[in-house]
């Protein structure tokens, strides 16, 4: 498989990529967050997941508070290099809602 560099990735206008977090196990998707170059650099230094939080305009480790941390197993990246896919071992809920994963809901009637 071919490995690109921080470098290489297409960060937007805001400096952030997409970052799809999927249970390496299962392949369920967990959830969606954004990463700047500094978060994908600790994700890659720490094994665990660090997202750029835009709300709060901070880095964001997930699991932290909560304890629900994700172990990153391999990071990829897109044929155009502008969104990750984060394979990761989950220590628990991905949600902040306490959901498995925050794709719980259905769109439409």
């Amino acid at each position: 498989m071919e490995k690109l560099s921080d470098k290489e990735i297409k960060f937007d206008a805001n400096g952030l990529v997409p970052a799809i977090v999927q249970d390496a196990e299962t392949k369920e998707v967990l959830m969606m967050a954004w990463m700047n170059a500094e978060s994908l650099r600790l994700t890659i230094k720490t094994g665990e997941t660090v997202f750029w939080s835009r709300s709060r305009n901070e880095l964001w480790h997930k699991g932290a508070t909560s304890g629900n941390i994700q172990r990153v197993i391999e990071v990829r990246v897109d044929c155009d290099a502008d969104t990750l896919l984060v394979l990761v071992n989950p220590a628990g809920p991905a949600c902040h809602t306490g959901e498995r994963n925050c794709f719980y809901r259905n769109f439409g009637e």
